[in-house]
């Protein structure tokens, strides 16, 4: 284990990312896969590491990712609010900065629920007048 370790957790749509960052070179590991792999993307990639380019440390953390649940978007913003999480935890004169940007706040938005009579949350059965 290492000497300093950072634990966070990070949550968006049905995406949960629990993350374990210490002090390294700036290796990004989701999932057992490098972190380029994973998130193929330069969206997804550019929304993962946002957090660490507020407080200029790209190259002063390991991280390492386990995420589940949901698609590539909501692992994304999970691991985004984990790392931002974390990095408040190793320097809390972060805060203000990573608040600012909104890499604190938990996107409240989930998928609403299927409501009973209906095929789904919104969309009604086929009226038929006769």
């Amino acid at each position: 284990m290492a000497a300093q370790e950072y634990i966070a957790t990070g949550r968006r749509k049905e995406a949960v990312a629990r993350i374990r960052m210490s002090p390294g070179t700036g290796k990004i590991e989701v999932n057992g896969k490098a972190f380029e792999e994973y998130f193929p993307t330069a969206n997804l990639q550019s929304a993962v590491l946002a957090p660490l380019q507020i407080a200029k440390s790209i190259n002063a953390f390991d991280v390492v990712v386990n995420a589940h649940g949901g698609g590539p978007n909501g692992q994304a913003g999970a691991v985004r609010l984990a790392i931002a999480r974390a990095l408040i935890i190793s320097d809390a004169n972060l805060r203000a900065s990573l608040k600012e940007e909104g890499f604190l706040t938990r996107d409240p938005r989930m998928k609403e629920r299927k409501k009973a009579g209906q095929p789904g949350a919104r969309k009604r059965f086929q009226f038929s007048k006769r």
